[in-house]
């Protein structure tokens, strides 16, 4: 959607009942507007997709989920969502319009927050984040851009576009998603998540509060990334007065790079700082407090000040009129009782030099003309010191305006923002803007998706700002995978620049076991030539050969087929015959002509060589009885010479005729002539 149509829809009233009157926000998904509910009378914020997400599937999905997640929130510290709706194709939300700012504006504000206020803004928090994870989701973008300080003194946490159902196997998918500042080790690493993800990141934004600063900080985000996977977040006590040892360990706890050693979820984090409260921590008070509907707010930023301590100057300046008040009120002796009353007797006055020090009296007009002399020079000296502090006063501002720190620009914010938005912002901060294609995995196409110098960087005016528009991931060669084991392709799909994305099946081809037969893409298709940047990568295994049962019991044969990680079904069970196995025993599994790992097998079981019935060919002819049971496949035996045969009929056989032998049994033949 270009910035056009987002402005028209200013003055649009949505279902007939949400008249939206301006543009307050903007999200990663969406643009948040300010909008009157017209049947309830009430301030809504009103949050629409970005119209070239609109095409994209997993952002609607992502955009309902977001609905989806807060609607079945009810906590005093989170967002209300209250309605969602489609304006033309545009999917939009109504949520509770929160007046005030932002965590991330109350840091900008202040650098640094005090104790009081970190934890009474991380006790809501971790209540919202509860809330959240005991009804089954995580939020997966906590940082102080999505805590709300509202007016009122609220404390509530929003902006739910990220979150997803909870388990102990969440993944990302094809990307990183959250900002990378406050991303956990195992979203880094391996891309997957649980509840204790959303605990590291509210560990990073307590430092954050107590110290006013990141951890983590580095040129490109994928330096930030590799800190957080390899580095422990220090204590905030090492730079900031604020943080108490209980702080440091609530840092620390919930920031541990192995998720094991972390809080399970934010209720347990939430119970640890109530300990901490009523163990005497920091009491706080309120961040904002109420002053009544319509007013201005002035942060306190001596909330926890106590004592103020003077400097020198202000000793100074404040010293001599002490003296000289102390010297008007100096009390002047009490006449004794019944005495007349005496007027006191002046003194002589001594002259003073410029310091209020006694002079000498000049006995001499040379002597006298020596004191104006002095007094003169000293006059002249400090005059000149006076000026020559007042040129380097000058001298260093000059430097310091022109050459130094102040000199410096800030490099915006500018990631995510559309290139004339950035170029905009750029120009403003009085740097000059260079854009230039770039390919990124994560950032939807048409959005800036880095920058150099990156944001926040300070650096002399007229730098050049390099912004680089995203425009989709790159197009990479694919190695070769078929061959390999599961280690070595794994570890071969993520140097290559893609995404392990787990194993398919299982198959018992024959081969080694554990070794990949084939690679897919995200749609079930076998892997080209080139891939798409970090696009996922699904496996196909060899199981090795099919389990080998032949001549055992059924119950050993089935416990072959467990071990093997097939399924028993007794009613695939059958019987066959077998020249080579015993009845009773097993012949081979039952099942899939090709099996895989979980699929459901039965036995089949021997019956024993398979019996043919003996022809019954009495009455005839020696000849042609012969013929007969040698074509029904059986060895005749008599003791007729060939010339008689004909001439002598056959009386019985044995074994008789009708009883079941195996094929290529003897049948002897009794004649009569």
């Amino acid at each position: 959607m270009s910035a056009v149509n987002r402005d028209q829809f200013i003055g649009k009233t949505l279902d007939g009942r949400y008249h939206v009157r301006a543009r307050i926000a903007r999200g990663g998904m969406g643009m948040v507007y300010l909008a009157d509910d017209l049947r309830l009378g009430r301030r809504v914020a009103v949050k629409a997709m970005h119209a070239h997400l609109v095409d994209d599937d997993s952002f609607l999905r992502r955009f309902e989920k977001e609905a989806q997640a807060a609607a079945r929130l009810n906590d005093q510290n989170v967002v209300n969502v209250f309605d969602q709706g489609l304006d033309g194709d545009v999917p939009y939300l109504v949520m509770e319009y929160v007046p005030g700012i932002t965590l991330r504006e109350l840091l900008k504000q202040q650098k640094r927050l005090t104790a009081a206020q970190a934890i009474e803004i991380s006790e809501a928090v971790l209540s919202g984040l509860s809330a959240a994870h005991q009804a089954g989701f995580i939020h997966r973008d906590v940082k102080p851009e999505n805590v709300f300080l509202a007016d009122d003194g609220r404390i509530k946490i929003g902006d739910f576009g990220l979150a997803r159902a909870a388990n102990n196997n969440t993944t990302t998918g094809q990307a990183l998603l959250g900002t990378i500042a406050y991303l956990s080790p195992e979203l880094v690493t391996r891309g997957v998540g649980d509840t204790r993800t959303d605990v590291y990141a509210f560990g990073i934004m307590l430092y954050e509060m107590l110290t006013g600063v990141q951890p983590f900080r580095g040129e490109q985000a994928v330096q930030v990334a590799y800190m957080h996977a390899h580095q422990d977040v220090p204590k905030p006590s090492l730079i900031s007065r604020e943080a108490s040892p209980e702080l440091d360990e609530l840092v620390r706890w919930t920031t541990a790079r192995d998720p094991e050693k972390r809080p399970r979820d934010a209720t347990i984090v939430l119970a640890r700082m109530r300990e901490l409260l009523d163990g005497g921590l920091h009491a706080p008070t309120r961040v904002l407090p109420s002053d009544g509907p319509g007013s201005t707010r002035k942060l306190d930023l001596n909330a926890t000040a106590a004592t103020t301590v003077l400097g020198a100057t202000a000793v100074t300046s404040v010293a001599p009129a002490a003296v000289a008040a102390a010297a008007v009120q100096e009390p002047t002796p009490a006449a004794p009782a019944g005495s007349k009353k005496q007027t006191p007797k002046k003194k002589a006055t001594k002259p003073r030099d410029d310091e209020g020090r006694l002079q000498p009296v000049a006995q001499s007009p040379i002597e006298r003309a020596q004191a104006l002399q002095r007094k003169r020079s000293k006059r002249g000296a400090i005059v000149a010191a006076i000026a020559l502090i007042i040129t380097v006063a000058a001298g260093a501002i000059s430097w310091y305006t022109f050459q130094g720190p102040g000199a410096l620009k800030t490099v915006p914010q500018v990631l995510g923002l559309e290139p004339e938005q950035a170029s905009n912002a750029v120009t403003a901060a009085g740097l000059i803007p260079e854009l230039a294609d770039c390919t990124n995995p994560t950032v939807a196409p048409g959005l800036i998706s880095d920058a150099s110098p990156a944001p926040d960087t300070r650096v002399p005016a007229d730098t050049t700002v390099k912004l680089c528009q995203s425009i989709g991931p790159a197009s990479l060669p694919v190695p070769t995978l078929v061959g390999l084991s599961s280690a070595e392709a794994e570890k071969l799909i993520t140097e290559a620049g893609f995404t392990f994305d787990g194993i398919t099946s299982e198959v018992f081809d024959g081969g080694v076991a554990d070794t990949v037969l084939a690679a897919f893409d995200a749609d079930g298709n076998p892997l080209g030539a080139e891939y798409r940047e970090q696009g996922p990568i699904t496996l196909v295994l060899s199981a090795g050969p099919v389990p080998n049962v032949s001549g055992l019991s059924a119950t050993e044969a089935k416990n072959v087929a467990l071990s093997a990680k097939l399924n028993f079904d007794e009613s695939l069970n059958s019987e066959a015959s077998s020249e080579d196995i015993e009845s009773g025993r097993v012949i081979a599994l039952a099942g899939a002509e090709t099996l895989r790992v979980g699929d459901s097998v039965g036995l089949i079981i021997s019956t024993g060589p398979e019996l043919f019935a003996v022809p019954d060919v009495t009455g005839l002819r020696m000849n042609e009885a012969i013929k007969r049971l040698e074509e029904a496949g059986f060895k005749p035996l008599t003791g007729v010479p060939q010339a008689l045969r004909n001439a002598v009929h056959v009386k019985d056989t044995k074994p008789a005729a009708g009883e079941k032998v195996r094929a290529g049994s003897e049948v002897e033949l009794g004649f009569e002539l």
